[in-house]
């Protein structure tokens, strides 16, 4: 484990110390799990949004079909040129 420098200012430090958790566990143990908590939540946000913005691409990028159901079909909805 390595040792960091955290600044709190006075309020929130008071209020920090007076929780159970933090008399029972420390506050090391207790910004531990609040910071994996935050990244849990951090992460997993963040790879929902790269899995839908995939899924946008295939859907509508240049390589995306309509698949074989509706082989044949690609043109019947597009505008008529002028």
């Amino acid at each position: 484990m390595k040792s960091i420098q955290v600044q709190f200012d006075d309020a929130l430090l008071a209020r920090l110390d007076a929780s159970e958790e933090v008399r029972q566990l420390g506050r090391s143990e207790v910004l531990q799990r609040a910071a994996a908590e935050y990244l849990g939540r951090c992460c997993q946000d963040r790879d929902a949004g790269d899995v839908i913005a995939d899924q946008y691409r295939k859907a509508y990028g240049r390589e995306a079909s309509l698949g074989s159901e509706l082989k044949g079909w690609e043109d019947q909805g597009t505008w008529p040129s002028e």
